[in-house]
């Protein structure tokens, strides 16, 4: 799997709208495999990559025994090689090779079509100061931090989709330009943060 971070093309999701969209023609047979659905959204940046497993995580799928420790494994190995300005993606072929119900997938996504459409009519371009270098910087190794928590967590009640939504969020800094979604996600780790606390 190779992409180039700073290649854009005409028909590369410009919005979460267009992300969902592509998920949902991702779904293939009885299963779709995870090398499958980020081939989706491959052709565009990293951005939309690392959005695809952090969305997947707040939706039901999160149910999956083990889901969440592989979209956590996903998120951490795609931010850190954003994070060392890599030009092309790598994930292993044992995690591509993963596979998802692909009606529980379409379930998932048609949970998201709604709220996507809201997101992409209040962004804006705000904080633009949090995806330029090297403020963006923070943004992936939060990322990579929360992917790396998630399979820890697993346990933990809600946890992982908590810190789905936060990586949602920063994600979503980066594709739509809105540094405010960044800040709601780092109030969500800090959430996290305290709900570990006061479990463990």
């Amino acid at each position: 799997m190779t992409l180039d971070d700073t290649t854009r093309y005409d028909d590369s999701p410009q919005t979460m709208t267009e992300v969902i969209e592509e998920l949902h023609d991702a779904a293939q047979e009885d299963e779709t495999s995870l090398g499958h659905l980020l081939s989706e959204v491959e052709h565009a940046s990293f951005t939309p990559v690392l959005l695809t497993p952090a969305l997947a995580v707040v939706t039901p799928l999160s149910g999956i025994p083990l889901f969440s420790s592989l979209c956590g494994l996903c998120i951490a190995l795609v931010s850190a090689q954003m994070l060392f300005g890599r030009e092309s993606l790598w994930l292993p072929q044992w995690l591509q090779r993963r596979k998802i119900p692909s009606d529980k997938l379409k379930s998932a996504v048609k949970t998201l079509r709604k709220p996507a459409r809201w997101l992409d009519r209040q962004s804006r371009e705000r904080l633009r100061v949090l995806v330029r270098p090297p403020f963006d910087r923070i943004t992936h190794l939060l990322c990579l931090l929360c992917g790396l928590a998630m399979p820890v967590l697993e346990l933990v009640p809600f946890s992982s989709s908590i810190l789905g939504a936060a990586v949602s969020l920063m994600a979503m800094t980066l594709l739509l330009r809105d540094g405010l979604f960044a800040l709601i996600g780092y109030a969500f780790i800090l959430g996290v943060i305290g709900l570990a606390i006061y479990l463990i």
